[in-house]
């Protein structure tokens, strides 16, 4: 040994062991992290250490400075002894000792970095082989045993060298008992650990089989409860941490690592395949275990949870469900001591409709609610729409209940009330999770945190109906004679749309099912219309948007990609819409209508007036698909050129030209008759009355005959033909003139020809107006022809009354009048009485819910909404901009109005038959609609405040009440009576 030799063994003996004793690690982690090692966890100031408090990064730059004190010893030993490997081996032995004696680590990261530079192939086989075992076995301390082993046996059969042989087997012994003596990293929990570093450790710690709950599923491996819980947690919400064990998965690993316990006892719990999906819930079928307090215990509970997925009562519940033989997961959870637990639906499931939360609770554990030996307390909580954030929002919103809201409690018991709106809350916040699937949930609370322990979709709650934009299409109870031809109309052109994006995607959506009726009042199944949008790839708020001008976000753009051929397909048909309409009106619209105008009813036998009904059916068929595309093509033409609607004319719609025609009429009746003779009118009847008695009024009595002849194909609902035209009944024309010629409106502002980007949006516009025109029309034929078909079965005294035909369906006037046998009338007029008297029932309803959930029909008795508090704003979508203040009349079915004064209107839905109290009033709320219906365009025509779409509107507030209307945010402010005593309505000045 050469004197250098001398000097390179001194400084490998001195300076290996004070490498391997500087902290680096330590020092890194807190810098990068702010955790001191050795005041945290086991003290040890190691990678794995620094992986479990510091994070990712910090665990990185661990390595990177112990593969650099490992790589630099052996360099060292190398430089002065490049002949003598085994001092590369003795660095690396005084390396380990150093961190093991000053720095509290094992060296391992130091050793596995030192034996690759020294010889990478004996590292690389070694890596190989203890890699593969520990794969195969799951045991990281087999794993480590077996790679202390390899390395001295790999590298006596590649050097055959005793001294560095022996030197190897001095290292890995070192390091093994090491291990001995610090306590290991890896068995600190996981959960307390950063969450970026848990994948590694769970994969280190050999429990990779274990599927940790905090982190979204697949319900195909690990069953629908597992996989909600799993992304429950992950989203944020209280569940309680636990695995879950695939089906038929050895519990060896979870048996390994569980220390049930009296005072941390553990749950299990299970989650088959078909359990908790949409359609089938298989409560209570399989079975589960609580008060876990022992390995024993524990085992034997997961082999039993396992095996009751093959008890009989399991095997007849699937045989009764047509459900696949799929198998059962279990789920291993910390056990929660409830002080106060229970269950809640986030929505009725009796009522079926409303927004009461039903809670049942006990003092105690939640299987006593759920076990059904106890009575529980039960509460209804009323959560309003406002209370919990919008979808679009919902993901980044708190669950916990804010100070600042107090919710409505309904019963009484010993659960405190806060803890009861907390629950009612996290369920209703749920719901809005799932897009408004209603939940069932199990909680229970600790005395200091309320816990989600399970939260599954209510099945008999399935599908969701919504009523608003129903009511838009169909206002009002509706008649069986309009429901059977008004139904297969909407849903075959909205089937013919979706069909023509989805393209074969569209197989198996039943889209007859997209409309219903609850209690004689329309829905449409936001079900499956949910279903329909997820599979083209927009989000959920689009129905909205495309019906009503709601705000819409823009979907990703993968699933536009995809849907692109589709799309295309259907802007297409948005590009040639104009030209087919012009080409079909020309070829069959207008001819048609004419031949219709030119034929009397009364010349027609049965027979015969069916074939014109069945034509103009053939025709509505058509005109239908324009009257849906068309407003959709104007909807998104407006909102992608952003294009305001004061810079529209909606003169092609005739309503508003039949509106601005009344206009004139009343300005020619101000400048005809004096003073005295206006003063007289205050309705229709003394309009009426001093027009016959005026010299001049002869003329004026001609421009409203004419006026009629002109427009009286309109009626107050245009899409219900059940309902008279203002040709049978000019009543409502009358009435509205008067108030015109009574109460003069603004005058109305001149709108330029619209140029650019606003002549696109105008030419959808005016085909709008056509289309409806000739919609309306071909609708006032299709009631004329039916009437003239009752008149003749009245006269032959089949039916007692003429309007008792719209109790039929179009089926059975067809079987009446081509029928083989001979219709059984007194059979029918029985059926016709009964219907009668269920369409009075129905619409009486003090209120119609906007959501029905499940296929039957809501219960009748429902609670009544309480009224808003003083001070509450309601949200809507802003409509016509202003901003008023003054007292509100609810009005939930069309009535003369006796007050005198001014008033803001709250109504239910707007038609045309609401024009004359439009016309009276200062603002307008209603329950349904959007910036493109009817009442939004008339509100804008009066040049009133409006908001639309605010949920229960005639319900939360009532008649005298005051309020602060902003038409331009959507908001409805209640405002303190007390400050407003005058009875004049007042204009805000904000």
């Amino acid at each position: 040994m050469t004197l250098t030799q001398v000097w390179g063994a001194f400084l490998i003996f001195v300076l290996s062991p004070i490498v391997g004793g500087l902290p680096l690690t330590g020092w890194s982690t807190w810098l990068l992290s702010g955790q001191r090692l050795r005041r945290v966890g086991t003290g040890n100031v190691g990678v794995s250490a620094a992986f479990y408090h510091g994070g990712k990064l910090a665990g990185v730059v661990a390595v990177l400075l112990e593969a650099a004190k490992g790589i630099g010893v052996v360099l060292l030993a190398r430089y002065y002894f490049p002949t003598e490997p085994v001092w590369e081996i003795i660095a690396l032995i005084g390396l380990v000792m150093g961190r093991y004696w000053f720095a509290k680590g094992a060296g391992t990261t130091n050793v596995v970095w030192g034996v690759a530079v020294y010889d990478w192939v004996t590292a690389l086989l070694t890596f190989m082989l203890s890699g593969l075992g520990f794969t195969i076995f799951r045991e990281r301390r087999q794993g480590r045993l077996l790679s202390l082993v390899l390395l001295p046996l790999i590298t006596a059969l590649r050097h055959q060298d005793g001294a560095l042989v022996l030197a190897m087997t001095c290292l890995s012994v070192l390091i093994g008992w090491i291990y001995q003596k610090l306590p290991d990293d890896l068995d600190l929990p996981e959960e307390e650990g950063r969450l970026e570093s848990r994948t590694m450790f769970r994969f280190f710690r050999g429990d990779r089989s274990l599927v940790a709950l905090d982190q979204p599923l697949d319900a195909a491996k690990f069953g629908q409860k597992a996989a909600t819980l799993g992304q429950l947690r992950a989203w944020g919400y209280p569940v309680p941490r636990g695995y879950v064990l695939p089906a038929g998965d050895d519990p060896t690993a979870l048996l390994a690592i569980a220390e049930p316990s009296p005072t941390q006892p553990l749950a299990v719990r299970s989650s088959a395949l078909d359990e908790d999906m949409g359609t089938a819930s298989a409560a209570g079928v399989y079975q589960s275990f609580l008060n876990i307090t022992d390995q024993e215990g524990l085992a034997a509970a997961i082999v039993r949870v396992f095996s009751s997925y093959n008890a009989p009562r399991a095997k007849e519940y699937r045989q009764s469900q047509e459900l696949p033989e799929q198998g059962l997961a279990v789920i291993v959870q910390q056990q929660v001591r409830g002080q106060f637990s229970g269950v809640a639906f986030s929505r009725d499931p009796i009522a079926r409709c409303g927004d009461a939360v039903i809670i049942e609770a006990l003092p105690g554990g939640a299987d006593q609610v759920v076990g059904g030996q106890v009575t529980p307390e039960q509460y209804r909580v009323l959560v309003q729409p406002d209370d919990v954030p919008p979808l679009a929002e919902i993901a980044e919103a708190d669950w916990h209940l804010s100070d600042a809201l107090t919710l409505t409690v309904e019963g009484e018991g010993q659960t405190p009330s806060r803890l009861l709106q907390q629950v009612a809350y996290l369920a209703r916040h749920l719901e809005s999770r799932y897009q408004g699937v209603p939940q069932d949930i199990e909680w229970t609370y600790d005395g200091e945190t309320l816990w989600l322990l399970q939260s599954r979709p209510v099945t008999t709650l399935h599908p969701l109906w919504t009523r608003k934009i129903a009511a838009e299409v169909i206002p009002g109870a509706i008649r069986p004679l309009t429901w059977s031809i008004n139904r297969p109309l909407t849903c075959g052109v909205w089937g013919e749309i979706f069909t023509v994006v989805l393209g074969d995607r569209a197989q198996g959506l039943d889209f007859e099912a997209t409309a219903t009726l609850h209690h004689a009042h329309a829905y449409f199944n936001a079900t499956l219309l949910g279903n329909i949008f997820r599979r083209m790839g927009l989000p959920p708020e689009s129905l909205e948007f495309l019906t009503r001008g709601a705000k819409f976000s823009r979907p990703p753009l993968k699933s536009t990609l995809r849907n692109l051929p589709g799309l295309l397909r259907l802007v297409g048909r948005e590009l040639k819409l104009e030209q087919e309409f012009a080409q079909e009106n020309r070829d069959r619209f207008a001819p048609t209508l004419q031949s219709l105008a030119d034929t009397p009813t009364n010349t027609l036998n049965p027979a015969e007036l069916l074939d014109r009904i069945e034509t103009i059916l053939d025709l509505l068929k058509r005109v239908t698909y324009y009257n849906i595309l068309g407003p959709l093509s104007f909807a998104l033409r407006r909102a992608l050129f952003k294009v305001p609607e004061e810079s529209l004319n909606p003169m092609q719609n005739a309503e508003i030209a039949a509106l601005d025609s009344l206009r004139a009429i009343a300005h020619d009746i101000r400048q005809t008759l004096s003073t005295p003779e206006l003063n007289r009118i205050t309705d229709s009847s003394s309009l009426m009355t001093a027009l016959a008695e005026s010299t001049d009024g002869e003329s004026l009595l001609k421009e409203m005959d004419q006026f009629v002849d002109q427009y009286g194909y309109l009626s107050p609902v245009g899409t219900d033909i059940a309902v008279a035209t203002w040709q049978e009944n000019p009543g409502p024309v009358r009435e509205l003139l008067a108030q015109f010629v009574k109460q003069p409106p603004a005058p109305k502002t001149t709108t330029s020809s619209p140029t650019g980007k606003a002549a696109l949006v105008q030419q959808r516009l005016d085909l709008k107006g056509q289309v409806n025109t000739i919609y309306n029309r071909l609708l006032a034929e299709l009631r004329w022809s039916i009437l003239a078909l009752a008149t003749q079965w009245q006269e032959q005294r089949h039916l007692q009354e003429r309007d008792d035909i719209f109790f039929l369906t179009l089926e059975e006037i067809q079987a009446r009048v081509r029928g083989n046998v001979a219709p059984n009338w007194t059979r029918m007029r029985g059926k016709i009485g009964d219907r009668k008297a269920q369409y009075d029932q129905d619409r009486q309803l003090p209120a119609v819910p906007y959501l029905v959930f499940g296929n039957e029909p809501p219960s009748r008795d429902l609670s009544p909404m309480p009224s808003a508090t003083v001070q509450q704003k309601l949200s809507g979508i802003g409509a016509s901009a202003g901003i008023v203040a003054g007292p509100v009349l609810v009005m939930t079915q069309l009535e003369t109005v006796a007050t005198e004064g001014p008033f803001i209107l709250v109504v239910p839905y707007t038609d045309a038959g609401w024009a004359p109290l439009l016309a009276r009033a200062q603002g307008l709320i209603a329950e349904v609609g959007g910036r493109l219906s009817h009442g939004a365009i008339i509100a804008r025509e009066y040049g009133i405040p409006a908001v639309m779409d605010v949920t229960n509107a005639t319900q939360r507030l009532h008649s005298g009440q005051w309020v602060r209307l902003n038409g331009e945010t959507g908001t409805v402010e209640v405002l303190d009576p007390a400050a407003h005593q005058p009875p004049a309505l007042e204009a805000s000045q904000d």
